[in-house]
């Protein structure tokens, strides 16, 4: 790389620094608290009282938000026929749950606050209720996100992919304004929900030109894996659990799966290969250790890219623009 581009490369950081610093500051925790008091109650409630297996759904609608064209709720809009919205991009469709409890949450905070709570910050608050739900993981949601009014297919290409390498994983989280150490914190909540066979059936029967099976998956997983998702069988419904041994609950169980060659994707085994990421995944067995650290990069991914102010909108219904 020249020293030009380097410079450039530099004061780019720089700028992302001083944006998100700055969005910090107009994002506020209880920032309904004058507008809708019972904001947070009413969305807590929902995600209580939704189905158990939902809740990983609604921490990735958050993530998979923030990730293209920032937190603005644009994830949730519905494509029409002149436009493929971002659910229904490959990336999205259909593994990507939870819309029904967002609309549920919506039309309970229009009958009490018409027009005030956004739909990006209904993310941002049912992802961090998910968790506490899951595994007690709670933390404060600096709030006052707008909703904006674009989503485009196209743009899901910002997403990670599971066949990533840590090196494509880790210019994919810079981008965004994460560092490695919170790439990794991140990759923690796989340890919730559910995967679509596709996601990583080539690890199982077409891995390379050399051998069918990646070598580095534990055998026996990978032959309980096989079971679940038949070579034969090419049904894109078919879905397995990211942790088999506690699929509804928020703990270290991933990185005890990935630290003995059991992590279902490319893009979570090949977090082993990179000295400081084996070592953050190992620290991060520790629950208290990977519970402060997620609270924290949680925190920082919601505020990616947000409109606030007179920004954006608040759309009456999180499937449509206003």
């Amino acid at each position: 790389m020249s020293s030009k581009n380097i410079i450039i490369r530099f004061i780019g950081l720089v700028l992302l620094a001083f944006c998100l610093t700055n969005v910090e500051a107009q994002l506020r925790v209880g920032f309904y608290q004058s507008t809708c008091f019972p904001a947070e109650f009413i969305i807590r409630n929902a995600v209580f009282n939704a189905n158990r297996d939902i809740t990983a759904g609604l921490v990735r609608l958050h993530f998979h938000d923030c990730f293209v064209r920032g937190c603005d709720g644009s994830v949730l809009i519905d494509s029409t026929p002149g436009n493929t919205a971002e659910k229904d991009s490959p990336a999205n469709f259909p593994s990507l749950r939870g819309f029904e409890v967002v609309d549920t949450i919506k039309n309970a905070l229009e009958t009490v606050c018409p027009g005030v709570v956004s739909c990006a910050d209904i993310l941002a608050y049912a992802a961090r209720d998910s968790l506490l739900r899951t595994g007690g993981i709670g933390y404060d949601v600096p709030a006052g996100r707008r909703d904006g009014t674009l989503s485009l297919a196209s743009e899901t290409i910002d997403l990670p992919r599971p066949t990533f390498n840590v090196t494509e994983l880790t210019q994919n989280f810079a981008n965004k304004g994460l560092t490695q150490e919170e790439m990794v914190t991140l990759s923690g909540t796989h340890t919730i929900g559910r995967s679509h066979c596709t996601s990583f059936r080539d690890r199982l029967y077409n891995f390379n030109v050399t051998v069918s099976q990646d070598p580095s998956l534990d055998a026996a997983y990978a032959a309980q894996l096989k079971l679940s998702c038949p070579e034969s069988n090419n049904d894109p419904a078919l879905v397995v659990p990211m942790n088999p041994g506690s699929p509804n609950v928020a703990d270290v169980g991933y990185f005890i799966d990935v630290l003995t060659n059991r992590g279902l994707f490319t893009s979570d085994q090949t977090l082993l290969t990179n000295q400081a990421t084996a070592a953050q995944m190992a620290q991060n067995r520790n629950p208290l250790v990977w519970n402060d650290k997620l609270r924290a990069a949680m925190v920082k991914m919601g505020n990616i890219g947000v409109l606030t102010g007179s920004a954006g909108k608040i759309r009456l219904n999180c499937r449509v623009p206003n």
